[in-house]
């Protein structure tokens, strides 16, 4: 069963939210939080898989709820919703922990399998649309480390895990990663995890952040 706590300021979205979620055997909507400040406290009551999280509410944003709620160390996962693809606020979202981000039109059985894809560790942006998001806003990515300071987030990669680091900045799914460098799946998918374990990244999203933050992959 997964669990999730919707984060939304208007209540007549909350209500869609929640009659979608319980007509599914699988989910259990625990709670409704109104703004940031609400879905930080709640989160911590009711420690739901998953928050449903807008981005846009009074007080307390939805950013900055999701940087809180991942900080605090918990199993929580965030999946921001946003307006429209390439909300000015997404990236940010993303940075401070998110899991991914859907968009509030996407289609009922789009948001039922991210919520699933989320509580199960994985993304739910696709790896175009990521790296989409990272080109548009890649004025917010930090200065490039000089050449001779390598970050130490790299320091432990093989060079294969960095060479599959890279491909996954650009967008690659496992299957293309697989196809391309002539590897096994499975081995595409161990590379992948560890890659994740030895640099401290939550999920694949984070890892694409990784190869733009480390200059691995410049914005096109």
């Amino acid at each position: 069963m997964t669990t999730v706590l919707i984060a939304d300021d208007q209540p007549l979205q909350r209500f869609g939210f929640r009659m979608l979620l319980e007509s599914q055997d699988d989910i259990t909507v625990l709670g409704e939080a109104s703004n940031g400040s609400e879905a930080i406290r709640m989160t911590a009551e009711l420690r739901p898989d998953v928050v449903l999280m807008d981005i846009r509410m009074p007080g307390l944003d939805g950013i900055e709820a999701t940087r809180r709620i991942v900080t605090a160390g918990g199993r929580t996962r965030v999946l921001i919703l946003t307006t429209f693809d390439l909300d000015e606020y997404a990236h940010a979202g993303l940075r401070a922990g998110a899991s991914g981000f859907l968009i509030k039109d996407a289609q009922p059985e789009e948001l039922l399998s991210g919520i699933r894809s989320v509580a199960t560790g994985d993304a739910v942006v696709a790896p175009s649309l990521t790296r989409r998001l990272l080109d548009a806003y890649a004025h917010h990515l930090p200065t490039a480390a000089a050449p001779d300071t390598p970050d130490p987030r790299l320091a432990t990669l093989t060079e294969r895990e960095r060479e599959i680091l890279t491909v996954i900045g650009k967008g690659w799914t496992n299957t293309e990663i697989a196809t391309r460098l002539h590897l096994a799946e499975s081995t595409v998918k161990t590379h992948v995890g560890r890659i994740l374990a030895k640099t401290g990244s939550r999920d694949r999203i984070q890892a694409v952040i990784l190869a733009y933050d480390t200059r691995l992959v410049e914005p096109s």
